[in-house]
C-alpha cells in the first residue's frame, strides 16, 4: 500500500487560521511582526495539520549539502563500517554526512520537520523499523529515504540497500558441511528481521540439500549483540547433543559464542567450529581469526549515499532494492569435524 504524498500547504494553514499565506510564512520564519495571539493560532494549526516544509531541491552556492545517516541503536563494528563507506562517498562529491542515533519511539510527528529545518537533503536509516506514519511524514516532506538492512520491509515502495543474505547463509553452512560437520546450529538476530530470515533460510536450504536434519533447539535468536551470542551459544553448548559447529548471524554474536565455548573449556576450532557474518574488524582481531561471510558494508554505505543524492536530485533509479554480493572468508575458526557424523 503506497504512502500518500499529499501534504498540507501554507495555503491550507492560512485558510484554517483566517490569515494570509504571508502571515503564516512570517510565523514559520520567526518574524517578530506578528501579533502573539495570531502567532499562537498559526503555530497550533501548523502542528494540527502536521505541516512539513518541502525539502530543498538544491543547495545554495554558499551552503554544503548534508545527508543524515540515522541508527536505531548504539554504534557497533557493523555500523562503523557503514559510516566509513558513507563518509568516504560523501567526501568524494563534497557532501556532508551527519551521523545520529534516534530510536523509533523518538521519531515523532516533528521528526521530519526537524530534518528539513536542519537542511538535510535526504535520510539514510540503518537497520531501522519505520512505521507507516513515519514513512508518510517523510513522504509529505518530500525528503528522500534510503534504508540499509531494514528490520522490516515496508509495504510502501521504499528504496533499500542490502546484501545477498540468503547466499551468504547458504555458503557458510555449506562450508561447515564440507568439513564433515552434521550437528550444525544457527544463532541469529531478531526472528522478524528480514536479513536474519534470509540468512536462516540459507542455512536451512544447505542442511536440507544434504539431507541433514536440524535438531531441536538448534536455531536460536536474540539481538545482533555479543551478549546475545554468549547467551544463545551457552544454550546450544549445554544441550545433551551439543553442536560441533555454529553459524552466527553476525561477527559480534560469533565472538559471544566463542566466549561461551571458552567458559566450557572447549577449543576452537578443535572442539567447535564457528562462522560469523559481516567480516568487520572483530573477525580479524578474534583469536583464532574468524571464518565469516563478508558483507560489503562500506560499499553498502557508499551506494546508499549516492542513491540518496540521486533521489534528492529528482533522478530515477534503476531498482528500489539493491543487493550487493557476499563472500565467504575462511580463517582459523573452522576445521574438519572430529566428532561422530
Amino acid at each position: 500500500m503506497p504512502v500518500s504524498p499529499r501534504r498540507a500547504t501554507l495555503a491550507t494553514v492560512a485558510a484554517s487560521a483566517g490569515v494570509s499565506v504571508a502571515t503564516v510564512s512570517k510565523v514559520l520564519n520567526g518574524r517578530s511582526d506578528v501579533a502573539p495571539a495570531t502567532r499562537s493560532l498559526v503555530q497550533a494549526l501548523l502542528q494540527q495539520h502536521d505541516y512539513v516544509a518541502p525539502a530543498p531541491r538544491r543547495v545554495e552556492a554558499t551552503g554544503v549539502a548534508t545527508i543524515e545517516v540515522q541508527f536505531d541503536t548504539d554504534f557497533t563494528a557493523y555500523s562503523t563500517e557503514i559510516i566509513q563507506g558513507a563518509v568516504d562517498a560523501g567526501a568524494a562529491v563534497d557532501v556532508g554526512v551527519v551521523i545520529s542515533v534516534r530510536r523509533g519511539q523518538d521519531r515523532t510527528a516533528a521528526w521530519a520537520r526537524d530534518l528539513i529545518s536542519a537542511g538535510r537533503r535526504a535520510l539514510i536509516a540503518v537497520t531501522s523499523e519505520l512505521t507507516s506514519a513515519q514513512l508518510a511524514a517523510l513522504s509529505r516532506a518530500r525528503l528522500p529515504l534510503v534504508l540499509i538492512d531494514p528490520l522490516n520491509l515496508p509495504r510502501a515502495r521504499v528504496t533499500s540497500i542490502g546484501s545477498t543474505n540468503f547466499a551468504g547463509g547458504l555458503a557458510a553452512t555449506q562450508h561447515l558441511l564440507s568439513l564433515g560437520h552434521r550437528r550444525i546450529a544457527y544463532v541469529g538476530g531478531p526472528a522478524v528481521a528480514a536479513c536474519n530470515q534470509a540468512r536462516l533460510h540459507g542455512y536451512r536450504a544447505a542442511m536440507e540439500a544434504e539431507a541433514v536434519p536440524v535438531l531441536p533447539g538448534y536455531v536460536q535468536s536474540g539481538l545482533f549483540r555479543y551478549r546475545d551470542g554468549v547467551i544463545t551459544g551457552a544454550a546450544l553448548l549445554d544441550l545433551a547433543h551439543a553442536p560441533t559447529a555454529i553459524f552466527a548471524g553476525c561477527d559480534e554474536m560469533a565472538l559471544g559464542v566463542m566466549e561461551a565455548a571458552r567458559a566450557r573449556g572447549l577449543r576452537i576450532p578443535e572442539d567447535l567450529s564457528i562462522v560469523g557474518f559481516d567480516d568487520t574488524q572483530l573477525a580479524r582481531m578474534a583469536s583464532p581469526p574468524l571464518t565469516t561471510v563478508r558483507q560489503p558494508l562500506r560499499e553498502m554505505g557508499g551506494v546508499a549515499l549516492r542513491t540518496a543524492l540521486r533521489l534528492a536530485a529528482g533522478e530515477k533509479i534503476d531498482s528500489h532494492h539493491v543487493e550487493l554480493a557476499t563472500e565467504l572468508i575462511i580463517r582459523g575458526s573452522t576445521a574438519p569435524s572430529g566428532g561422530p557424523a
